[in-house]
């Protein structure tokens, strides 16, 4: 067979938002098939079993048929390899760990060109994984060898790079269970829940709801522990040190065996137990004072290493750790059989999706000691049978939530309230947790300030726990979501003096509005930029502004087809037209069919408790009606149109216009609103239409504004930005 050229990508955007394909942002890549276009699948010889073998769970995807297999059927019957390209990346992104099911892939005006679109967390994973599926669909059209387990590891790196972290995405993940939109702020950890003055910040299992007096309380050791002592929170005798040999009189006044750990460590490094004689002490100072400021000898207690995840003083999940050791066979030394028999588990590893770290035998000074104490090196080979202790703590896997006793409970909840963490990780030793520690002499050793939750979600054993849901809980009130009132505008005509007079009645009705719109990016009444912010990222700034409890925004068609919507959903969405189509060639939309479904959006993200606000007088507008999950509001200036008379023998509700003056109707009741003239004469010949400003009337009674501030409002209303 002869080789074939590679598949042009012509265009890669990245849609943030809300657009024309799914509610979810999208990667959109335009691409030329060229010689292809005339050889689909079943028409390249022997191309359909290369893929199948190299990809085998494509057997997995439903595609357009509905059922398992279905891809395979559509591969056979022949489909052309834009499509075949949308499934292989989406493979890659399931066995990268980025899991993903949506994808679409639609023909253009021009011959061989399409657009394939599909789910993209992550812009910068979604482009890799892009890269690599191109690739691949190269490789095997051309039958030339391609290391898929290479590119999967690729696209998992630049996931572990570019995404957010376990803990952080379980948070993200309960919110959007609860509808509570999110926004990530940095490349990390750092996301904001809910919208303007109800958000609510994390940056993994820290809040704002943190003290920052708290975490410092936290990080030191020694003063947790006597603040936890003063309450009665069982705690072990201990005290801070400053050289090897005060940590050997320490150990002693205290009494054998003890604990020599760092006061500011933390995740178990440095920390060394059950040291019962004057070498080991003075050994395990040194390895202590590489991760700390200050080194802290305390008694030894006896048990097994238990972390309990507190939130809003509520004990939500516990593990329980276990001692890592291995088994020697005469042959094989210790670093060998450490990897042989602890590494080798797949829950080990180094990243954050692993429940249990990997172990470091040559690097760590702990197991070095203990090697130490048990007469070992890493070079050691033991005997047959004999068992070599390897790591005694840092092993908190085992998921013990069911069996943590109440009165264990209370004091670890008492220990985070007198930190003073909304969140923390509470470390405790203890033989038995379903016991009270007054009966088993268990203490509690540490309290960490932002605690990791891998351990509660992918336990080593043992069920997960709902923890992402508890913080979520504990952030938002169980009726709240976080968000904010937003109204949408789209369409070509007069959007931005809808928003403006949309802004303006929020404002006299007490809010704080953003609003962004062509005329400018305004806060309250005062313009903060004069350029052109009818652009998803003016929208998003306004959305991450704690000074706002509402936020207008005109979205022109343009803006949707580049970045999406700023919001996931809004209280009131507004469509004015189908118009503009000329303006629009370069996102190939030639036809009102093609554009409706541009501005459809607009209302598929309308609240169910939220109202579209709809044109009347646009057939297609009305058909559009139908879409919304909430309310709709017609508006025409033509109050006897069927399309308004039928909606409102329904009981709907109606704006239109009568004698110069607007009238809000619900049924068959009929309230006099508004002076449209007056205000159309204060806009100036041609600025504006009537219908204009009927749309901001029906969107202002749509957010629950009444008759007479609305007409109040527009009587008060300066068109002139110069003179506002």
């Amino acid at each position: 067979m002869s080789q074939k050229n590679d598949i042009r990508l012509l265009r890669i955007n990245y849609l943030r938002g809300p657009n024309m394909w799914t509610y979810r942002p999208v990667l959109e890549v335009w691409l030329d098939l060229g010689e292809l276009e005339d050889h689909p699948s079943h028409q390249l010889p022997g191309f359909n079993d290369r893929l199948t073998a190299v990809l085998p769970a494509l057997v997995e995807h439903h595609c357009g048929v509905g059922e398992r297999g279905g891809f395979l059927e559509r591969l056979t019957e022949g489909t052309w390899c834009g499509h075949v390209l949308e499934h292989i990346v989406i493979e890659l992104l399931n066995l990268a760990g980025m899991p993903t099911g949506f994808g679409q892939t639609r023909s253009t005006s021009q011959r061989g060109v399409y657009r394939m679109v599909f789910r993209a967390r992550d812009e910068q994973v979604a482009r890799a994984a892009l890269a690599e599926g191109h690739a691949l669909i190269m490789a095997v059209i051309n039958d030339q060898p391609f290391d898929v387990p290479a590119a999967v590891g690729r696209v998992r790196d630049k996931l572990d790079d570019c995404y957010l972290g376990p803990s952080t995405a379980a948070i993200v993940a309960a919110a959007t269970d609860r509808r509570i939109p999110h926004i990530r702020l940095n490349d990390g950890n750092l996301v904001q829940l809910g919208h303007g003055q109800r958000q609510r910040r994390i940056w993994t299992a820290e809040t704002d709801m943190t003290s920052a007096i708290a975490e410092g309380i936290a990080s030191d050791k020694d003063l947790t522990k006597s603040l936890l002592k003063a309450v009665g929170v069982p705690v072990p005798h201990g005290q801070a040190v400053k050289t090897a040999e005060q940590a050997w009189e320490a150990a002693q006044d205290i009494g054998l065996p003890v604990v020599v750990k760092p006061s500011d460590g933390n995740h178990g490094r440095g920390v060394t137990l059950d040291l019962k004689l004057r070498d080991d002490v003075l050994a395990a100072f040194e390895v202590a004072a590489r991760h700390g400021t200050e080194v802290l000898v305390e008694r030894y207690i006896t048990g097994n290493e238990h972390r309990l995840l507190v939130v809003g003083g509520q004990v939500v999940a516990a593990a329980r750790g276990e001692v890592a050791a291995v088994v020697g066979d005469g042959v094989h030394n210790v670093l060998e059989l450490t990897e042989r028999q602890i590494n080798s588990d797949p829950r080990r590893g180094l990243t954050e999706n692993h429940p249990l770290n990997r172990l470091n035998v040559p690097e760590d000074g702990v197991i070095l000691l203990d090697l130490q104490r048990q007469g070992l090196t890493p070079e050691s080979v033991p005997a047959a049978g004999r068992q070599v202790l390897i790591q005694r703590n840092g092993n908190v896997a085992i998921d013990c939530t069911p069996e943590v006793h109440p009165e264990v409970a209370h004091a670890v909840s008492l220990a985070a309230r007198t930190v003073g963490l909304d969140i923390a990780g509470v470390d405790l030793v203890t033989e038995d947790i379903a016991r009270p520690l007054s009966e088993t002499g268990g203490a509690i050793v540490e309290v960490n300030a932002g605690p990791g939750l891998l351990m509660h979600l992918k336990p080593a054993g043992g069920a997960p726990q709902p923890v992402g849901q508890a913080i979520i809980d504990h952030l938002f009130a169980e009726d709240e979501t976080g968000r904010i009132p937003i109204v949408g505008v789209a369409g070509s005509r007069g959007g931005h003096q809808i928003s403006r007079l949309v802004a303006w009645l929020l404002h006299l009705n007490g809010r704080h509005v953003g609003l962004a719109c062509r005329d400018g990016l305004f806060l309250g009444t005062r313009r903060v930029e004069k350029r052109n912010s009818a652009r998803w990222d003016a929208a998003h700034r306004l959305l991450m502004n704690r000074g706002v409890n509402a936020v207008v925004v005109e979205n022109d068609p343009a803006s949707v087809l580049r970045d999406g919507l700023a919001y996931d959903r809004c209280q009131v969405g507004v469509v004015t037209d189908l118009d503009g189509i000329a303006e629009l060639a370069e996102f190939d939309v030639h036809d009102v069919d093609q554009l409706y479904k541009v501005l459809r959006t607009q209302i598929d993200v309308v609240l169910s408790d939220g109202a579209s606000v709809l044109h009347a007088a646009h057939p297609r507008l009305v058909d559009m009606a139908e879409l919304s999950d909430g309310e709709v509001v017609f508006y025409a200036e033509d109050g006897s149109l069927e399309a308004l008379q039928h909606h409102r023998d329904r009981g709907g509700r109606a704006v239109f216009l009568r004698g110069g003056a607007a009238v809000l109707a619900q049924g068959p009741a009929e309230t006099p609103g508004a002076n449209i003239e007056a205000l159309l004469r204060r806009f100036g010949a041609a600025a504006t239409d009537a219908s204009t400003l009927l749309a901001a009337v029906a969107a202002a009674w749509a957010l629950g504004i009444s008759p007479e501030l609305i007409a109040a409002g527009l009587d008060t209303f300066v068109p002139d930005l110069h003179l506002a």
